[in-house]
């Protein structure tokens, strides 16, 4: 069996850890929320850049015609 100062100890300690990871989740939480900003400007960026640019035609070849040669 546990002594009651090993006890607090163990308390302790899984407090001070549940209080970090708390501190983590919500930095990683924000830090997600930013990204996925950023990713739904730089897609609609795409998408008006995608939009404004003119179609290109294809180009039609041009061959050289050669004189008819003369008798």
């Amino acid at each position: 069996m546990a002594t009651a100062k090993q006890l607090q100890y163990r308390l302790k300690l899984a407090k001070k850890t549940l209080t970090r990871l708390n501190r983590d989740l919500k930095a990683a939480t924000s830090r997600v929320k930013k990204l996925e900003a950023q990713l739904k400007k730089a897609k609609a960026a795409e998408k008006a850049a995608k939009a404004k640019k003119p179609r290109t035609t294809r180009r039609r070849k041009t061959t050289r015609r050669t004189a008819a040669k003369k008798k």
